[in-house]
């Protein structure tokens, strides 16, 4: 498995916190996120994280802001992109077993650097359950497909 990491200036502690995470599970990862504390936007390094996800060069990536808010929103944005606001382990859980997430925001303001560990670790560790959650995200990837040029 490969991983992208990003965030903006209010989302480097837990950004390391992941970063150690990712090496203690032998788990290739390449951070892209900002490394000031100065203001930032957030758009500018969850689209091109985003966009890398979509076109197959990593398998997952995990954003991570002052709430994990914008950085989702950018992230869905992109089309192929399923990112979760996660900041518990159970919607980390679920996300993939039923949204198959390929990308996680979180919220450095909204969690710790603990639970951020725990959530990411279980977001990597659980499979896409399939079967009838697969159908629901035929029925995306369609309208994506079919809606990419909205006016």
């Amino acid at each position: 498995m490969k991983v992208i990491v990003s965030g903006d200036h209010a989302g480097m502690t837990i950004r390391n916190e992941v970063k150690s995470l990712l090496e203690e599970m032998g788990i290739e990862y390449e951070d892209t996120g900002c490394s000031c504390e100065t203001s930032v936007d957030y758009p500018d390094y969850a689209l091109p994280a985003a966009e890398r996800v979509a076109n197959g060069e990593f398998d997952r990536g995990i954003l991570i802001c002052g709430t994990g808010i914008g950085m989702s929103i950018a992230a869905n944005k992109v089309n192929g992109i399923r990112c979760a606001l996660t900041h518990d382990v159970y919607s980390a859980q679920l996300t993939r077993q039923h949204n198959d997430s390929n990308m996680i925001a979180l919220g450095e303001r909204v969690i710790g650097p603990g639970l951020a560990r725990e959530i990411v670790k279980t977001w990597l560790k659980t499979d896409f359950d399939g079967g009838r959650h697969a159908n629901r995200l035929d029925k995306i990837k369609t309208y994506e497909d079919s809606n990419s040029s909205v006016k």
